[in-house]
């Protein structure tokens, strides 16, 4: 019917920014779409061969010849969605995860006053002025053995990865006297050494909830007990997330580390662009310098070839003359 393959549009599957694709067989990681706009080759169209209107002529009316194309790539292909966060909040079930982000935030996720409230990831944007603001992630509740499948927050986890900073939520008035939050502390660190190093290593403070539930005057004193007894030497913050005390101060703090750090990445990423660059114009100066080698090579045989031709032909000549 006289249709031509490369005629046919590009199929574009439109996927949420955070998107990486794997290998479905392999587990290699092909592509991760961390930018607004970013567009990837998955799988190249095959390559079409010529139907019998090419081999059409004033003596071959209805051609029969052809000639077959080549099939597409084909790929089983795994996306996986971790989400874009500035921010992420890491605690055990109910330690005021989801009433923080609803306070500073425009997220408005389930809260009640039971564990595993929340069942699925939640983003706020946090504004702290007027061209001032980052992102916020509120994961389900981890416990221990979460790295092993234990609870929903292992099967979220992997939403923390791309965050800059975490906050580790603590709950300083549980709801079981018994309860023993020094414990529960260590055991979420241990629970994200396990599911990932990486994921470890990052930047985390320490966020003491819900002090509207202890008596001023017990404040301090329940607050050092804790820190004497988990060890902690990094960064505290006390807050209350029901009647956001201490709640504009850290959100103050994040902005002003996010900014930081993301200045820092814009630094390194104008560097490496840099390189990137440079790294083209050498390697097109290399490409260009061997083809000229090459140019070179190939007029020097030419040359040499019609040197001996002509000394051939010379001798040839003479060698006639000679007869003659």
């Amino acid at each position: 019917s006289d249709c031509y393959g490369k005629s046919g549009e590009d199929l574009y599957l439109k996927l949420p920014v955070g998107t990486m694709v794997y290998d479905a067989d392999s587990g290699e990681l092909l592509h991760d779409l961390a930018e607004i706009g970013d567009t990837v080759l998955l799988a190249q169209g095959g390559k079409g061969g010529l139907g019998n209107i090419h081999f059409n002529s004033s003596v071959n009316r209805t051609p029969r010849q052809y000639t077959a194309g080549t099939d597409g790539e084909r790929f089983a292909l795994k996306l996986e969605l971790k989400v874009l966060a500035d921010v992420g909040l890491l605690g055990m079930p109910n330690a005021g995860k989801s009433t923080l982000i609803t306070a500073v935030s425009n997220a408005r996720p389930k809260i009640a006053d039971y564990p595993f409230t929340t069942l699925h990831p939640n983003l706020g944007v946090v504004r702290t002025a007027a061209e001032r603001s980052f992102v916020i992630a509120d994961i389900p509740g981890v416990i221990e053995g979460a790295a092993e499948g234990a609870g929903l927050g292992h099967r979220f986890l992997k939403h923390l990865a791309r965050t800059r900073v975490l906050l580790h939520m603590i709950d300083l008035a549980p709801m079981y006297d018994d309860t023993d939050i020094v414990y529960e502390a260590r055991a979420i660190v241990e629970e994200l050494q396990k599911y990932d190093p990486d994921l470890y290593d990052k930047p985390r403070w320490l966020v003491l909830n819900k002090l509207d539930l202890i008596a001023e005057d017990e404040r301090p004193a329940r607050v050092k007990a804790f820190l004497d007894a988990y060890g902690w030497t990094g960064r505290v913050f006390e807050i209350s997330g029901a009647t956001r005390e201490g709640c504009e101060e850290l959100m103050r703090e994040i902005q002003n580390f996010v900014d930081a750090i993301k200045a820092e990445e814009k630094i390194a990423k104008e560097e490496q662009d840099a390189l990137d660059a440079a790294q083209k114009v050498l390697d097109a100066k290399i490409a260009y310098d061997k083809h000229q080698e090459q140019v070179a090579y190939s007029a020097a045989r030419a040359a040499a070839r019609a040197e001996r031709l002509a000394a051939a032909k010379l001798a040839d000549y003479e060698e006639r003359e000679d007869d003659a």
